[in-house]
């Protein structure tokens, strides 16, 4: 009997791009500009320095660019910076219902090994869409399973993704398919315990799982052995990281039939994806009506249980989080910023943001109410109820989140937003370059063209 492993890995072998749908390849190309922004970006912070200080020391070959950097190092290393500053923001794209982020893994695997082969452009687009419809069925065989549970689904998925993209690229022969996935179930991991403190181990799990993922392709590439039966066996992913019940195994059966880089949402908002819709509201409310924040009694949201321990609870540590990079999972924080400042980018969640007066004084009113007929995590909804003095009812529903498949963000917005991103560490030339490459990234004989504009002069 064919195992699951073998399956996804025939899907890889066998991927040509001209077979796969020009909307495909074209929202494949405005992931890959989105998660060089975001790394681009990434790379002038404390954060940033610091995983490319640690890639620096690594080293191993000069094969593949350190974004934001003249340097280059082996690409293993490579990409366990580059996936943590593509993720570090937590400005890059979301798939509903698997709750993965999917260029931080997919893209930068196949930048990186694509330097290290000396592929054409055509070859690492067909690795980009490899690795991020891999990643995605992955984590769609068990929504909300991993979070359930204390793991992060982006880290365990991402080292499958990464590895689709790397074997692609390296070329891994039918049957070292089963052994590099099979390895991939030993190298998954990441927990969500930086949801205490809001420290930063999240931002490294893409880094390491692409990491982890490159190697699980090389061993087995040299014969090294992985159980075939990863995906299904009784110890097996699944029923390691998700625990006992039914997964549907058979997602990974569809890839190829149904493309999941359709449904993927880009990111309005540098922070966790499931507060976007709430914020959206928020937004729509302060743009409707006329009340000032002090003018507000209470705030109240309907909410599925499963974003609760992630975004609301503790109650009284999210209305005041310890951190910046805790106000990014954060929706008292969020909404509350939205109301008072109309906007949340990259300032908005600043060390210096996060103890605005008027913002925490705010989130303070800020509660929530479960809501069972939420569909959660197969859609991520907002809604927003504000009671002014008074006794006036504000109230704003939003069914899913702006930049998805049902509210699609138009181009020219995804690289407005790379501009402004990739502006902090680049000139505006090199800027409209990289957009340039990218639009034409099939058309690229190397794609050293692309990665060499990757880097301050």
């Amino acid at each position: 009997m064919e195992r699951y492993s073998e399956k996804v890995g025939a899907f890889v072998r066998g991927l040509v791009l001209d077979d796969v749908p020009s909307e495909v390849r074209e929202k494949a190309k405005l992931i890959l500009l989105d998660t060089l922004g975001i790394a681009l970006a990434s790379s002038t912070m404390d954060f940033g320095h610091m995983v490319l200080d640690v890639a620096r020391v690594l080293g191993g070959a000069r094969e593949s660019r350190l974004i934001g950097t003249q340097q280059k190092v082996a690409a293993a290393n490579a990409v366990l910076a580059n996936g943590t500053l593509a993720h570090g923001l937590d400005y890059d794209d979301t798939l509903e219902e698997a709750i993965v982020h999917t260029g931080c893994c997919g893209a930068v695997t196949a930048l990186a090994v694509g330097e290290a082969t000396g592929a054409s452009g055509k070859r690492m687009l067909e690795a980009v869409v490899a690795g991020v419809e891999v990643m995605c069925k992955v984590g769609l065989v068990a929504p909300g399973k991993f979070h359930a549970r204390g793991f992060h689904p982006t880290a365990l998925c991402a080292t499958f993704g990464a590895a689709a993209a790397a074997g692609k690229l390296y070329g891994l022969e039918a049957s070292q398919w089963a052994d590099a996935f099979g390895i991939c179930g030993s190298q998954s991991s990441g927990i969500i315990e930086y949801l205490a403190d809001g420290t930063w181990s999240k931002r490294l799990h893409p880094g390491w799982s692409g990491h982890g993922g490159i190697i699980a392709v090389l061993l087995a590439a040299k014969g090294f052995r992985g159980p075939a039966s990863v995906f299904e066996g009784k110890h097996g992913f699944y029923r390691s990281f998700g625990g006992d019940g039914e997964y549907h195994l058979e997602r990974l059966a569809e890839l190829g039939k149904s493309w999941e880089i359709r449904r993927i949402a880009f990111k309005s908002y540098p922070c966790g994806s499931i507060s976007h819709p709430y914020m959206d509201c928020a937004l729509k409310l302060r743009r409707k009506h006329s009340f000032r924040p002090e003018d507000i009694e209470e705030i109240t949201c309907r909410t599925a249980e499963g974003p609760v321990h992630r975004l609301w609870e503790p109650l009284k540590e999210k209305q005041r989080p310890a951190s910046s990079y805790g106000a990014k999972f954060s929706l008292p924080y969020s909404i509350a910023v939205m109301l008072v400042r109309g906007r949340a980018g990259l300032e908005e969640f600043s060390d210096q943001a996060i103890h605005d007066a008027e913002v925490l004084s705010l989130a303070e009113k800020v509660r929530y109410e479960l809501d069972p007929t939420i569909d959660y995590p197969r859609h991520f909804s907002g809604h927003v109820r504000i009671k002014l003095r008074g006794g006036t009812i504000l109230e704003e529903n939003q069914p899913f989140p702006r930049g998805g498949l049902e509210s699609p963000l138009p181009p020219e917005e995804i690289e407005d937003k790379f501009r402004a991103n990739a502006g902090m560490a680049l000139t505006r030339e090199k800027v409209e370059k990289i957009v340039a490459s990218v639009k034409n990234l099939e058309r690229l004989p190397s794609i050293e063209a692309l990665s060499s504009l990757l880097t301050p002069d």
